[in-house]
């Protein structure tokens, strides 16, 4: 029963993060950086916090008692989950939905899944998890190959291919890969931070809500890398007016905060799932969410006009990556337990 809500808490998770930034093509008043610096309050500082302090007791204390080497664990890969979050919608910016989620969950996927699991547990490679979860991350790459190629074509078919155009396209690609690099640094804090997590439980937390004390500090480090880049921009572009402006209507700080509150809640269900799947369940979980995130990505991108213009055969290709994640879905939840 707890793999079936623990996948079923990862795919939600998955869901929710291929879908967060879609408000943000809805703010055509403000730029990046306005939109960006509204999420990264919202969803990176006021809803952890509120999450955290309602859900774990004696939070402070935990803080305290835990480990130097934990919380600055969780401090760096959450500093560094910042800057490629700030990279992610740099890359989704200039190159779509789907382009982007491609490209930046290709590298994100492995990473974020291999590293922890050669750290942490390398006797596990070869058992029945470790090698349904080694084919279905395999399955994933190609699906993200095909998913990357379809973007690929659907860029040329639909924009015209002038020499700004392919340059563009290149500072896209370059932002994206490095987000991929940067961005799986997310889960190392999850997986490496489990001490917060047993810390929480054990001062009256539910197991699968003491998470939440690994999210807070996470996502405050994450914040730091956010709004200084925003601020940053703000400053050079000087559109910090832009937040008063009339053109700027009540409901795009709905929107920007919505972004953030649907990106939070993309972490929490993620940690809520990966902590009902055991002690494997941040490295087993990883593929599975982050192939929701790509095939959610690419259907809202359709939705939304992005493929318009675009050859079947660009469709088809994508189609093509969407089986290959639904398929890696299967075969990583057909590994069976993680305990």
């Amino acid at each position: 029963m707890n793999i079936g809500w623990g996948v079923a808490g990862v795919l939600l998770g998955g869901l929710l993060n291929g879908s967060w930034v879609l408000p943000m093509k809805r703010l055509h008043g403000w730029h990046w950086e306005n939109s960006w610096l509204v999420y990264s309050v919202v969803g990176l500082i006021i809803v952890p916090w509120i999450v955290a302090f309602t859900t774990v007791p004696q939070l402070g204390d935990i803080y305290r008692t835990t480990s130097t080497a934990t919380l600055a664990k969780v401090l760096i890969f959450g500093f560094g989950w910042g800057i490629g979050s700030v990279l992610f919608g740099l890359g989704v910016s200039r190159l779509g939905l789907a382009v982007g989620y491609g490209l930046i969950l290709g590298l994100i996927a492995p990473i974020g899944t291999f590293l922890p699991l050669v750290v942490l547990h390398p006797e596990r490679l070869w058992t029945r998890q470790g090698l349904a979860l080694m084919l279905g991350t395999l399955l994933v790459v190609v699906g993200i190959f095909f998913c990357a190629i379809a973007g690929r074509r659907r860029e040329q078919e639909t924009q015209a291919q002038t020499a700004t155009a392919r340059s563009s396209f290149v500072v896209g690609v370059v932002i994206c890969i490095l987000s991929g690099i940067f961005s799986p640094m997310l889960n190392f804090a999850f997986v490496f931070g489990e001490e917060l997590q047993r810390q929480a439980f054990s001062s009256g937390a539910t197991m699968s809500m003491a998470a939440n004390a690994i999210w807070a500090l996470t996502l405050t480090s994450g914040f730091v890398a956010n709004a200084g880049y925003c601020i940053l921009l703000l400053q050079r572009n000087r559109t910090w007016n832009l937040f008063l402006t009339s053109n700027a209507p009540a409901g795009y700080w709905l929107g920007g905060s919505l972004m953030g509150i649907i990106c939070f809640g993309s972490f929490m269900s993620y940690g809520m799932g990966a902590t009902a799947l055991g002690p494997l369940g941040g490295i087993v979980g990883w593929p599975l969410f982050m192939s929701m995130a790509l095939i959610t990505s690419n259907v809202l991108g359709a939705l939304s006009g992005e493929w318009k213009g675009a050859s079947r055969r660009a469709y088809g290709y994508s189609l093509v990556g969407i089986a290959f994640l639904i398929i890696a879905i299967t075969v990583i939840s057909s590994g069976g337990g993680t305990r």
